[in-house]
């Protein structure tokens, strides 16, 4: 996917550890890669060497991030989310084991409605995952 073809993506600011949430995740789901990462430079308006600008791919979606001084970044929460929808159960499964390591299972995973399983997780960094497999 270009870039002129996503005019929106997610942007997720974290307390220092940016590049490690991102490598995270791009351990986490197949086929996905760190796009680029800008480093904040001496005397510039961040930590120097931390992240000032970083955009990795996840199945096909562009995300951002950056890191801000501890204290300075603002917190997560739950009421905003990443919905994931898994195309089989081992990728489900996968997923919510990866994801909930280290974090908090919000819900799940069970059965909702006609949906085979649905969980929702806030993960080791403090982001939300909603997964689901229908």
């Amino acid at each position: 996917m270009s870039d002129a073809a996503q005019r929106i993506m997610t942007f997720l600011t974290f307390s220092g550890n940016a590049e490690e949430a991102m490598q995270y995740y791009v351990d986490l789901f197949p086929g996905a890669r760190v796009v680029e990462v800008t480093r904040f430079g001496p005397g510039e308006q961040g930590p120097e060497g931390k992240v000032l600008n970083g955009t990795f791919e996840l199945l096909g979606q562009r995300y951002m991030v950056m890191d801000m001084a501890p204290g300075n970044a603002p917190d997560f929460a739950w009421s905003t989310s990443l919905l994931v929808m898994c195309e089989d159960e081992a990728e489900f499964d996968a997923l919510f084991k990866g994801l909930s390591a280290g974090g908090n299972v919000m819900m799940g995973p069970e059965q909702v409605m006609d949906l085979r399983k649905v969980a929702w997780v806030t993960d080791k960094f403090g982001v939300t995952w909603q997964l689901v497999w229908q």
